[in-house]
């Protein structure tokens, strides 16, 4: 059975569980006499929970669990002589996943037509030629190894999903008559059930925790084995890119973290002073009706995918910045330019720093302002001397939120800035960025565990350190001043 019906059945279980928790607690209370502790309710809520979480995460653990432990034995079936010269196991396991999923295909097709047929007892060429009357083509040099390998994972999957089917849902209906019998009037429901729900959030408030530790684990990780293979000071301090994924690889990231800092600090250079003053007329010179058009027509730029900004890039302002600028005076003669995606990007992130900046500015208390022209200044000196500096922390939020917004940036940069990775000052050469590289070093028909694909995490980890750094310089930058101004 699968498990999205499993989870319908324990669902269904559930509700059947609360309309008889609660009709049981009235009854339980107008035979005793006895006012209850909870709303009955509560004890429909206890029944439920009872009857779902406890078969809920029984299922949860059986999916993680059984897959490793099917791969590891069908693995120790694969001889290494079924192993092409240059593969690794993983790629072979990747096969028998792919087959053992086609055989699935191929038997719920013969169920549909009535066929007699028992796919145990086919040989490697009748299963391949079964597979290509359902649309799954293999290669000519998938060994028989890996045919009976794929025949054991689909039946011991099989298997493990029969049994598990059995033990979930044994367990769901053996917890409903558990939980149905301790119904009483004594009984704290509603502690219980708001116990729950604290829980419930409690791991909801952790998600984000556990996610970033995560991300930052699994960087770490393979971060360290490509360093095993690629030495670290050539990564750090080299200053040429040039995989080659056949060996012989320069994986130097300075290029990279050049054309990195270079568009994003050419975008912000765009958005910040337009963005702060769109934020200042918004919260202090427009009225309410300028207000309620220009800052929705602001924000729709938010919502335009980046690979429109891109192909505007690539088809508009890349060319203009080529024929009116860059051949004229000579500074190059492509389209694809570090200026290009800069500007492109400095107008997508201009929401960023006008919405946020005006959100925070529209929170300085109007006393300080009415302080300020009691004492004779005038309204550009109030924004100015007051209304800004009360602000700063939040303006540089936004700014620091724009800037990660332009780091991370890689669609425009594909197709505005170009693949090259190289150290220039020339703002009309093309460029690449951290982020374009862990896109093209990982994806293609390329080896996991190659030095030239593993380097994608090493460029996530920099990039992740940089940013952090940036958000502690910034972030103590701001209490420096905050203790200035207060």
């Amino acid at each position: 059975m699968d498990a999205s019906i499993i989870i319908l059945c324990i669902i269904a279980l559930a509700a059947l569980g609360f309309v008889l928790g609660r009709r049981q607690a009235i009854l339980v209370s107008a035979s005793s006499g006895r006012k209850l502790h909870s709303l009955p309710g509560y004890y429909g809520q206890i029944i439920a929970l009872s009857t779902a979480v406890p078969a809920l995460i029984l299922l949860g653990l059986w999916l993680l669990i059984q897959p490793p432990i099917i791969e590891s034995r069908v693995s120790g079936m694969i001889p290494e002589s079924s192993i092409a010269e240059g593969s690794a196991r993983s790629l072979v396991m990747a096969d028998v996943r792919r087959i053992a999923d086609g055989l699935q295909v191929v038997e719920a097709h013969i169920a549909a037509t009535g066929t007699d047929l028992n796919l145990e007892a086919l040989d490697a060429d009748n299963i391949r030629a079964r597979l290509a009357e359902v649309g799954i083509a293999l290669g000519a040099e998938v060994p028989a190894a890996v045919f009976e390998a794929a025949k054991a994972y689909r039946e011991q999957s099989d298997f493990g999903h029969l049994l598990m089917t059995i033990a979930v849902l044994a367990l769901s209906l053996a917890a409903l008559p558990f939980a149905y019998v301790r119904i009483n009037p004594e009984l704290r429901a509603r502690n219980m059930s708001e116990s729950f729900v604290k829980t419930m959030l409690l791991i909801a408030s952790l998600v984000a925790i556990l996610t970033t530790v995560g991300i930052v684990g699994s960087l770490v990780f393979e971060t360290y084995v490509f360093f095993t293979m690629y030495p670290a000071s050539d990564f750090f301090f080299s200053t040429v890119w040039n995989p080659q994924f056949h060996g012989g690889s320069d994986l130097g990231i300075i290029p990279l973290i050049w054309g990195t800092f270079y568009v994003s600090i050419i975008s912000l250079i765009v958005a910040v002073p337009i963005g702060l003053m769109i934020a200042v007329f918004l919260s202090e010179y427009a009225g309410p009706k300028t207000r309620s058009i220009v800052k929705p027509a602001i924000e729709v730029l938010a919502g335009i995918p980046t690979i429109v900004y891109g192909l505007f890039a690539l088809v508009t302002v890349g060319p203009f910045l080529r024929d009116y600028f860059a051949q004229p005076l000579g500074l190059g003669t492509s389209s694809s330019s570090v200026l290009t995606a800069g500007l492109v990007m400095g107008v997508m992130i201009i929401p960023f720093v006008s919405s946020l900046s005006d959100d925070i500015i529209n929170a300085v208390p109007q006393a300080l302002r009415d302080g300020s022209y009691a004492l004779g200044s005038t309204q550009s000196e109030t924004i100015k001397q007051v209304v800004l500096p009360a602000a700063l922390p939040g303006i540089v939020g936004a700014i620091l939120l724009a800037a990660s917004r332009a780091i991370g940036e890689t669609m425009i940069v594909v197709l505005g800035a170009g693949a090259a990775a190289k150290l220039d000052l020339n703002p009309f050469e093309a460029m690449t960025t951290v982020t374009v590289k862990i896109v093209s070093q990982l994806t293609g028909d390329t080896e996991f565990a190659s030095p030239e694909t593993l380097v994608a995490f090493a460029l996530g980890l920099t990039l992740f350190v940089i940013t952090l750094c940036l958000n502690v310089i910034a972030l103590y930058i701001v209490r420096k001043y905050r203790e200035q101004y207060e």
